[in-house]
């Protein structure tokens, strides 16, 4: 049997553009089982969900058998333990503390989580990032900045939004470094002109991805055949805008989107940039609470959103969907069971 390419053979781009590495870098507990891989220069082997510190692409190399992992004569990894059954499913506190977060009027502390749930602080904190690979504080803040883009659009003016969305007040808002919205609530309400929008492309499982962003946030994930008709397809929704090839911190950002398209149950840890209408922004919410494996009729997702008689308008704003994935109006189908067009 020919052994595994090592480290020092393989091309460095063959590994990066393998869609495996993408969920090394998530760390999705969903592929354990299905490869493993080694490094060459700590002489372990690891599962895919491994939580040690990333190693250099230069030195990976990928095991479609855990027999091929031994085969090199690595050790197994004493973190990941890679050669007993996968992990156990997510701890129900979790879902607890998701949900907790998510109705919150502002963002409770983490030891008010914890008591809530009923663990300590320290357990608490490490069950959710492995459940989920962020720290609940990122989670509570990508919740606040989605809640914000969502509700910018239709409150009175900036400040009831900002304060809506669970920051308290404007000054806490403005005094956030990490600002979601990627410019001045005042330019994102009146519609991001003049906007600069770094673009990369990728491949992946289910075609070429395409992903741009602003200066904090992504503002489209495409997904199609080929990349110039994705690149036109992202200017013809952001006409005023300025498209820049993207650096090597946007090609990171890549190998991350592609791993939520390959495992989109893991979770994506990055700031959604959505644009679009008020209404629109109901109907991708709505999307976004549909299941992974499940899906609903544009009739049900008109009624979900307090509009039952807006069932075309419903089906307009899923081929509007500027996020593919991200936003699944994959999930959409006709009421008739049959599949519909969609992003």
């Amino acid at each position: 049997m020919t052994s595994a390419p090592t480290a020092a053979t393989r091309p460095l781009a063959t590994l990066e553009q393998d869609p495996r590495w993408a969920r090394i870098v998530a760390r999705d507990r969903n592929a354990d089982g299905q490869f493993w891989y080694s490094v060459l220069t700590t002489g372990v082997y690891c599962r895919p969900s491994c939580p040690s510190r990333r190693c250099n692409p230069a030195n990976v190399t990928l095991h479609a058998t855990l027999a091929e992992a031994r085969a090199t004569g690595c050790r197994p990894c004493r973190r990941c333990h890679p050669d007993e059954t996968a992990t156990s499913p997510v701890h129900p506190a979790i879902t607890t503390a998701c949900r907790l977060i998510e109705t919150a009027e502002e963002t409770p502390t983490l030891d008010e989580i914890a008591t809530a749930v009923g663990l300590s602080a320290y357990h608490f904190h490490r069950l959710f990032k492995a459940a989920t690979g962020i720290t609940p504080k990122a989670y509570a803040d990508a919740h606040r900045a989605d809640r914000l883009r969502r509700d910018i659009g239709k409150s009175r003016t900036v400040t009831d939004a900002i304060q809506a969305a669970g920051y308290g007040s404007s000054n806490r808002f403005y005094d956030d470094a990490t600002n979601p919205l990627g410019m001045t609530p005042s330019r994102y309400r009146a519609g991001g002109i003049r906007e600069n929008l770094r673009v990369a492309t990728g491949a992946s499982a289910l075609g070429t991805v395409l992903v741009a962003t602003s200066d904090k946030g992504i503002a489209a994930i495409l997904i199609g055949d080929d990349a110039d008709a994705l690149r036109q397809d992202l200017r013809n929704r952001f006409p005023k805008a300025r498209l820049i090839d993207g650096d090597a911190d946007h090609a990171r950002r890549i190998t991350t989107v592609i791993a939520f398209v390959e495992a989109p149950q893991i979770g994506l840890d990055l700031p959604l940039d959505i644009r679009g209408t008020a209404f629109q922004q109901r109907v991708w919410q709505a999307l976004r609470a549909i299941p992974p494996g499940s899906t609903a009729n544009y009739t049900a997702i008109a009624q979900r959103i307090g509009a039952p008689r807006a069932v075309r308008a419903v089906a307009g704003a899923c081929a509007a969907n500027p996020l593919a994935v991200a936003v699944p109006c994959h999930r959409a189908i006709r009421t008739d069971g049959a599949l519909s067009g969609y992003a």
